[in-house]
């Protein structure tokens, strides 16, 4: 059996973690199906909003809408990025800081299982690690 190699690794890393971002991106603008079907975690942008200002209950609902504006902003510029292995070192580590802020934000305002339950701290983690990965293989930064 052949060991993947480092560059491989980060590859997987990459496209894993883009992935990931972009599914929650998708999932608030209704991509994978209406509120309340199975998988669907908001369905549209009127919940995501709704349980931005659950995880920031000291903002008011306009607050709300930009700090969930801001997100998804970061979270489809760093999941393009590391998909396509461009900036790879400075998208891991702001989707590593954009998890720990998700990560901390749940533990205080839903409770602290929360973030182990929807394994934020782990995509946090993966993502310092590939910050931590020199080249990977199929990256923009490559060239």
């Amino acid at each position: 059996m052949k060991n993947i190699s480092i560059p491989q690794a980060g590859l997987i890393l990459r496209v894993v973690l883009g992935i990931t971002m972009l599914s929650a991106v998708a999932d608030r603008f209704g991509f994978w199906g209406a509120p309340g079907s199975p998988g669907v975690a908001w369905g549209n942008w009127e919940n995501f909003i709704a349980y931005t200002q659950t995880l920031n209950s000291f903002a008011s609902k306009s607050v709300a809408g930009i700090l969930g504006a801001l997100a998804t902003f970061f979270e489809i510029a760093f999941g393009i990025s590391l998909i396509l292995g461009f900036k790879t070192r400075y998208a891991a580590l702001g989707t590593s800081a954009l998890m720990l802020l998700f990560a901390i934000s749940m533990a205080i305002s839903i409770s602290i299982k929360a973030p182990f339950d929807y394994s934020v701290l782990t995509s946090a983690a993966a993502a310092l690690l590939l910050s931590s990965i020199g080249k990977t293989s199929f990256a923009l930064d490559n060239k």
